[in-house]
């Protein structure tokens, strides 16, 4: 599947905040660099993905991209 990312710097936590739109707002993490919050992201995705499937929740519907 694939999901949104979104990474943003953010000057009050003074590091880049990457969070998954797809899946609330509490789907978050950070990094000191783009990098590393990009790879954070990852693995935080990886484990609700995890854990919505050992409780046979549905995993959220990925949005897409049209541009016309």
């Amino acid at each position: 599947m694939k999901y949104s990312i979104l990474i943003q710097w953010s000057e009050s936590d003074e590091a880049y905040v990457a969070s998954l739109p797809e899946w609330g707002k509490y789907a978050r993490t950070d990094g000191e660099t783009y990098e590393e919050a990009l790879e954070n992201v990852k693995e935080v995705l990886e484990d609700l993905i995890y854990a919505y499937e050992q409780t046979n929740k549905p995993l959220p519907e990925p949005s897409t991209l049209r541009i016309a």
